[in-house]
């Protein structure tokens, strides 16, 4: 049911091929989504496809440029991942476990692919917000005690915030844009 939502969603706010593209990402972020709740692991392969994606798009969207089309995409992939990268290592030094996967270091890189930075900062924190609102919520509903070192599959945040993030972004160009 959340699949066909997402795809009519995003059918809807960009008919034609951004529409499209919008669809397959859905698709995928919600399998990615679906993974990681269940396995608290999120599929190289999945993230491959859904970068792939954003290039693919990038490239038919501004095809006159050619590979400089792509460029934009990579570096804002960079500039998110990067910083994630250091925070995951950083705390795996401070704390000695990790607090952060290599998974979610490669999901941010695609919500940067994907995304203009403006939007990537709201769809993590976002994801954030929800992650640490789904938690207290489901140790207040069960009685159980808020730990620190608990575990989040924050890809089961993020996927659906990237996904929300680029129904924003396009919905805003093709709705709004337009608007004075």
């Amino acid at each position: 049911m959340a699949l066909l939502v997402g795809v009519i969603a995003s059918l809807v706010a960009a008919p034609g091929a951004e529409g499209l593209y919008g669809a397959f990402l859905a698709a995928l972020m919600l399998a990615i989504a679906a993974n990681d709740a269940r396995h608290y692991r999120i599929p190289n392969a999945l993230t491959g496809a859904a970068f792939a994606l954003a290039l693919l798009r990038a490239g038919a969207f501004v095809p006159d440029i050619g590979a400089e089309a792509l460029l934009w995409p990579l570096a804002r992939a960079a500039a998110v991942a990067l910083p994630l990268m250091l925070l995951m290592v950083l705390y795996r030094r401070w704390r000695g476990r990790d607090g952060l996967g290599l998974g979610d270091v490669k999901l941010a890189a695609v919500c940067g692919a994907w995304l203009d930075l403006a939007t990537v900062v709201a769809a993590i924190e976002l994801a954030a917000l929800l992650a640490i609102g789904a938690y207290v919520a489901n140790a207040a509903l069960r009685g159980k005690q808020l730990r620190a070192t608990a575990f989040l599959p924050f890809g089961l945040f993020l996927a659906p915030a990237i996904w929300i993030g680029w129904l924003g972004e396009t919905w805003y160009a093709n709705w709004l844009g337009g608007w004075p």
